[in-house]
């Protein structure tokens, strides 16, 4: 737990780090993660529970000591040290032999590729480079605990890529436990063996990019992963295989496209239901799916961005690239079998 005043920034957080594991801190911003990292590598002190590593409290040990790396968002260079410095400055602090130092730093500059780069400053670099420099610093002590905190947050989408591939084949080859942090879900489900998602100082799912991506917990999760964000729709369970949604011109009945029957309990009360944009299509005609309109079109090369308004409401689908349309056109959104969320409206969490 920890709090900055009377502001709770964590709560009761339960959570294991498996040998060898890349594991994603996924949230919005605000939402904890940041300092849960800071937490675990002694920069902030928790007002309760316990951290552990190898079995060992170190609630109470220096960052020094904790041999945890970290590489922070600002990249934290020293502006005024060779990039060769910045790289070697951990081992000569704790006065490492010059053996050792030179070593260490051949195989990290190698593994980095920035061995060209060792007699450069940090203001000759660009953006990339930093990043890789930065990384190398906390490399070559070769610490048992890798953090990351949001690293690519300076670089441009083509860099960003290219660098979320390196540092997966750096974990990869040299079996490092990391820890990464990014409010990016797409980088998060490229990079992690689990996913921790976090909102407002808890953690509200942890498991594997596609179960988190594809068994939503609640809906905070459902509309947090994916971009675009899972649709939600809020409607009344008639029976077991339809729903009844208000309309402009009163009620539409909608038919479940799934074939098995609602295992939610039936009532009168509203409930939400959730489907994600490419688990639905758009037809040009009357059917028994989701009455809709025709708001906009995006082409975006790999596909068509359709969004439809359905009661006021805007609903987004992933189609085809050659899918061709205009606005205005009446029809309905077919969810496909199987692929259908529904939530409880007050507490968010998943019913089925």
């Amino acid at each position: 737990m920890k709090s900055f005043g009377s502001l709770r920034i964590i709560n009761n957080l339960n959570l294991k780090v498996n040998d060898k594991e890349f594991l994603t801190l996924l949230g919005p911003s605000g939402c904890g993660k940041t300092t849960t990292l800071r937490c675990i590598a002694g920069l902030e002190t928790v007002d309760s529970g316990k951290i552990l590593m190898d079995d060992k409290v170190i609630n109470e040990v220096s960052p020094q000591q904790r041999d945890i790396a970290m590489v922070f968002q600002s990249y934290a260079l020293y502006p005024f040290m060779s990039v060769k410095d910045n790289i070697t400055f951990p081992l000569r602090l704790h006065k490492a032999p010059s053996d050792k130092i030179e070593r260490r730093l051949k195989e990290v500059s190698e593994l980095l590729r920035i061995t060209h780069l060792l007699e450069r400053k940090p203001k000759q670099l660009s953006g990339g480079e930093q990043q890789r420099v930065a990384v190398g610093r906390a490399l070559i002590r070769d610490p048992k605990l890798f953090l990351l905190d949001e690293p690519f947050s300076n670089l441009d989408a083509k860099l960003r890529g290219e660098t979320r591939s390196e540092i997966k084949r750096l974990q990869r080859e040299l079996g490092i436990t990391t820890i990464f942090v990014t409010h990016d879900q797409a980088e998060a489900m490229a990079l992690a063996d689990r996913i921790a998602v976090m909102d407002k100082g808890d953690m509200q799912q942890l498991g594997p990019p596609n179960e988190v991506y594809g068994q939503p917990v609640n809906m905070m999760v459902a509309q947090f992963m994916g971009s675009p964000a899972m649709n939600i729709l809020e409607v009344k369970l008639e029976r077991p295989d339809s729903f009844v949604m208000r309309d402009d011109s009163g009620t539409v009945k909608i038919r479940r496209p799934e074939v098995e029957a609602v295992t939610a309990p039936i009532t009168d009360e509203m409930i939400m239901i959730g489907f994600r944009p490419e688990q639905a299509i758009f037809v040009e005609t009357p059917g028994q799916g989701i009455p809709a309109e025709v708001y906009t079109e995006e082409a975006t090369g790999t596909h068509m961005l359709l969004t439809l308004s359905v009661s006021g409401k805007l609903i987004r689908l992933v189609m085809p690239p050659d899918f061709n349309t205009e606005i205005g056109t009446k029809g309905s959104i077919e969810v496909k079998p199987g692929r259908l969320c529904i939530f409880d409206p007050k507490s968010g969490a998943r019913l089925q």
